[in-house]
């Protein structure tokens, strides 16, 4: 479901010309603002602290458009973009980058062997189940490697049903969707074997680094 709703128009839309005001929308009217604009540009200074600690080969996923796997291939480091949308894969690639249209939950390239994994603007909430998407992560990373995502800036653990929806009323279908702020994001880590390495703020956006716990023997 949640593939079918991120392919559906108006994303595909809002990404192809760059431009929002996009939404998602709950059931009960609640709208959450999407930044396409910030998505669609160049990596700005919130996006260089994510840049700065990323080490290895990087896995982004839920790349959009693309402007943090062009950044590291511009750099000369490995990185490859994963998003449902075939029209995010498209602008990532004529952006530089390398990217498939893929979830996050499908069979992957170098699973175990990534270095970093990257779920920025909001996709720990992909799939509405954080817990689930943490252990899908930890088959993705190297043993040595770290989780880098961006929290909610507020303290909000919640979980909706939500669909995509641009200035016009026109909607795309309804997928799960999770809100997680820094704390809830650490208690759900910690429970199932991750521990914060690095948490941060820049401008009014949040980050956590996250690290598996060494397995007992």
């Amino acid at each position: 479901m949640t593939a079918i709703a991120w392919r559906a128009d108006p994303y595909t839309d809002a990404l192809r010309t760059g431009r929002g005001p996009l939404y998602l929308r709950r059931g009960d009217g609640w709208l959450l603002p999407l930044d396409v604009e910030r998505w669609c540009a160049a990596p700005d200074d919130a996006d260089a602290t994510v840049l700065a600690r990323c080490r290895g080969p990087v896995l982004d996923v839920g790349c959009g458009p693309g402007r943090l796997v062009a950044a590291l291939a511009a750099r000369g480091g490995p990185a490859l973009g994963i998003d449902v949308s075939r029209a995010a894969v498209e602008r990532t690639v004529r952006a530089g980058g390398t990217a498939l249209c893929r979830s996050v939950f499908d069979p992957l390239p170098k699973e175990g062997r990534w270095g970093t994994v990257l779920l920025i603007d909001g996709n720990i909430g992909i799939g509405g189940d954080p817990v689930a998407l943490l252990a899908r992560v930890a088959e993705l990373l190297a043993p040595d490697g770290t989780l880098i995502a961006e929290t909610a800036a507020q303290d909000v653990d919640e979980r909706a049903e939500v669909h995509v929806e641009d200035a016009h009323g026109t909607r795309g279908s309804t997928f799960s969707w999770a809100r997680v702020g820094t704390s809830a994001l650490s208690r759900y880590a910690r429970r199932a074997g991750w521990t914060p390495v690095d948490h941060w703020r820049a401008g009014d956006r949040t980050f956590v680094q996250l690290r598996r716990l060494a397995a007992r023997p």
